[in-house]
């Protein structure tokens, strides 16, 4: 069975104006959908035909992981936002922010940190550790959390398709205007 793009959770204009409907567009509609293309033209007939996109994921390599990880990765990545998000965490993931981070607003200055000082695509996590730890770790190119040990509960997109056509090349305008989309309820429902 293919891999499908799956749709966007809202309308392509409902993250303006943080994100425009433009970038979304090739994000989105070009992107994703050209790396939901290659994963299933190589997996056409063969015995991964019928797993899904994660498990694909966590057993490829090579050509077929990078289209994988980069579909499963974006997939991901629009769940996080959400055009009536922004606000601050509550209930358990609040509190697990409050012990690892002290507060969200040092949570999002280590989170920028990190993802400022990735040079180069790749994309910027908040993962919960098997000991129920949070951590931020940032990865380059395609590479996931999710074919480690840690659940990943929140993604930015540092490639620059995710920012460019809003804000040309600054990443740091892009990462003010993603904290105005978190979807904490979708971060919060991944914690184990």
């Amino acid at each position: 069975m293919p891999v499908e793009l799956p749709d966007l959770p809202y309308p392509r204009d409902a993250l303006q104006p943080h994100l425009s409907a433009a970038t979304l567009d090739l994000h989105h509609g070009h992107h994703q959908r050209a790396y939901v293309d290659a994963v299933n033209a190589r997996i056409a007939g063969t015995e991964l035909d019928d797993l899904p996109l994660e498990e694909i994921v966590r057993t490829s390599q090579g050509s077929l992981f990078e289209a994988a990880a980069q579909a499963w990765n974006h997939a991901f990545y629009w769940q996080c936002l959400h055009p009536r998000a922004g606000d601050e965490p509550h209930g358990a993931l609040a509190e697990h922010i409050a012990r690892q981070f002290g507060d969200t607003q040092k949570l999002r200055e280590e989170f920028n940190r990190a993802a400022m000082g990735l040079f180069g695509s790749g994309w910027a996590w908040l993962v919960q550790h098997p000991d129920g730890r949070l951590a931020i770790v940032t990865t380059r190119n395609a590479n996931t959390p999710l074919t480690g040990d840690s659940t990943p509960l929140l993604a930015c997109d540092l490639w620059e398709h995710a920012w460019y056509t809003d804000f040309q090349n600054e990443r740091a305008r892009y990462l003010q205007s993603f904290w105005k989309l978190v979807n904490w309820d979708f971060v919060g429902a991944r914690l184990r």
